[in-house]
This record gives structure tokens, sequence and C-alpha cells, in this order.
């Protein structure tokens, strides 16, 4: 079965996994000194992206996803990513900041370095996932965890459970995201007795986000330039 392939592939000893970890943040840190600092937003989308092409194949995503969400002040919530595993869907809300990033779960907004307070991420983040539940409405009981990526640019002062793998809310550095997924999934498949989503419901889930997806130049536009006026 792929699924078995898919663990069989990824079940390594904690040793060899902290080592590896150890080493692609330690790179990771020496390449994002060499860059410009007006391209590390773009460097960490690159990251994440490269990382999710190379999930198994059961296993899709969608980037890039404007819908509308009449509760927001823009008339519209903008996803960064959706993977889509047969045990959950991981929401992606990426983060270009520089700093210590300071705040617990409940906070309503977090501090960087003490030079600004953005809204929650993991507040912003579950609007993205109501909207989504919403679009997936004809699949009960969806699991999902909400996950925010930050680039290594930053250090992390935030609840400790938020970087703990039982956590359906994560807070991680871009470079940690394949691994945080596949550890959940391991997870997830030790703790249920069966997948949520079959090959086909993932097919169908998939279709459903781009569906819902907004693709309008001008819409996207106008809904970019509010949100940043927002902020």
């Amino acid at each position: 079965m792929v699924w078995a392939k898919f663990v069989s592939l990824f079940t390594r000893t904690a040793q060899q996994k902290e080592k590896s970890n150890q080493s692609f943040v330690s790179k990771s840190q020496q390449q994002t000194r060499k860059v410009d600092p007006s391209r590390i937003g773009e460097l960490g989308e690159y990251k994440i992206d490269v990382q999710l092409r190379q999930m198994p194949r059961e296993i899709r995503y969608v980037s890039d996803v404007l819908v509308r969400n009449p509760k927001s002040r823009t008339g519209y919530s903008q996803i960064d990513h959706v993977v889509i595993t047969p045990y959950g869907l991981f929401v992606i809300e990426t983060k270009n900041y520089k700093g210590e990033i300071k705040g617990k779960r409940t906070d309503k907004r977090w501090n960087v370095s003490g030079r600004f307070n953005p809204y929650n991420p993991l507040r912003q983040n579950y609007g993205h996932i109501k909207v989504l539940e919403n679009i997936l409405s004809e699949f009960k009981n969806l699991t999902f965890v909400s996950v925010i990526s930050f680039t290594l640019r930053c250090r992390f002062s935030v609840d400790p459970e938020l970087r703990r793998i039982q956590s359906n809310e994560l807070v991680i550095y871009d470079v940690e995201l394949s691994n945080y997924i596949k550890r959940k999934l391991l997870r997830f498949r030790s703790e249920m007795s069966e997948p949520i989503l079959s090959d086909s419901d993932i097919n169908r889930v998939y279709e459903l986000i781009n569906n819902a997806n907004i693709s309008d130049p001008q819409i996207r536009f106008v809904h970019n330039r509010l949100a940043a006026r927002k902020k």
C-alpha cells in the first residue's frame, strides 16, 4: 500500500531525525544570512513550495487560495497553503517577521521584538479554517492542523505546547515544515484506526478548494490593498 511505504520511508530513529534537523537548520541559517532582506519572504515561500512538492503522491496541496469570507474586513480570506492528507488538512500561514516572536495562544495580539503587535496568527488561521469548513461541509469531522510558519530570522517566545507535535496548533520555522507534517501524520496514524479521507475524498477536497479559489486579478488586487491598509 502506498501509505505503508510512506510510513516506512520516514520512520527513523529520534537521534537520526534530530541530527538531520540540526544540519538542515544550520545550513539554512547560513543561506539566509547571504540573502538580501528584501527577498527573505520570497525565499521563505520557495522553501515551503520545495518541501510540499516532495510530499508523497497521495498528499495534495493548494497554495495562495483566495476565498470569500463575509466575516473578513476585506470580504475575503487569503490562505497561503492547504495540505490535504488522508488524516486531515494542514492549513499553513506564513509570516515574514524578523526578531523575537512573543505571544500566547489566547492573546489577541503578539509582539515582534517590541516593535509592533500583529494580530495573533493562530486566530487569523482559525478564521481560515472556519471558511474551509464551510467550503468542505460535505465532509464531516475533518481534522485541521493550524501551522504558522516563520523564517529563521525569528526566535520564538511562545507557548511551549505550540512547538510540540501533539498540538493541532503549531508554530514552526519554514525549514521544519515537511518534518512536522511527517511526524504529525505518523502520530495520527498511531491514534486513528483508519484514515479520515480516501484517495477519492482527497481529490474531491482538492477540487472543492480549487473551485472556491478566486483567480480574478482585480479582486485579488483590491483584497491585497485593503489587507495591507488594515495592518
